[in-house]
């Protein structure tokens, strides 16, 4: 943690945008010029016609967050490759402790690789999960959250309950299912 520089204050965690593709140069010249950052990483698996390939990425393109007070945001955003702190107007935001604490939480906690490729599953369809907590459940796709993962209802006890769930754990149920 940085030391303290104003009296009675504390440095802040706030978000920069950067240029695009950029995360990691700027991290590595902010460690350098000795400010806290971090950029939240994770692994995902590309999936092109012919192979596949693991790939670290940015968790928010463009976004890395730095520990800060002020008075050190001209350096912060003289740095190359930063476009700006993020805020409202002209005043930068600051982001609580605890939501950079769930993110790093989020980011350690990922068990499974999430997988971009051919999109073959359809909006109403019965999907069933192939591993994890839920596995064997069979439920219907109501809609795609994002690329990586869907919303999924699966009807238990007279109840329906809708889950996010990843992508890669569920494949289009069988046939028999739908009876």
């Amino acid at each position: 943690m940085p030391t303290d520089k104003n009296e009675g204050s504390r440095p802040y965690w706030y978000a920069v945008y950067t240029r695009s593709k950029a995360e990691r140069k700027v991290l590595a010249e902010l460690e350098r010029l000795g400010v806290i950052a971090y950029l939240p990483l994770v692994t995902r698996i590309k999936l092109w016609s012919d192979r596949k390939k693991k790939v670290i990425e940015p968790l928010f393109r463009s976004y890395l967050f730095v520990l800060s007070y002020e008075s050190d945001h001209f350096k912060v955003v003289q740095t190359e490759g930063v476009l700006k702190i993020v805020g409202f107007g002209k005043k930068p935001v600051k982001i609580p402790d605890q939501q950079i604490e769930a993110i790093r939480f989020y980011v350690n906690d990922l068990t499974h690789e999430e997988e971009v490729g051919p999109e073959n599953l359809n909006i109403g369809q019965l999907v069933r999960v192939k591993h994890g907590p839920m596995e064997g459940l069979i439920g219907r796709l109501i809609r795609n959250k994002n690329k990586f993962r869907l919303i999924v209802m699966i009807e238990a006890v007279g109840k329906s309950i809708t889950i996010n769930i990843p992508r890669t754990r569920v494949e289009a149920a069988p046939p028999e299912a739908d009876s």
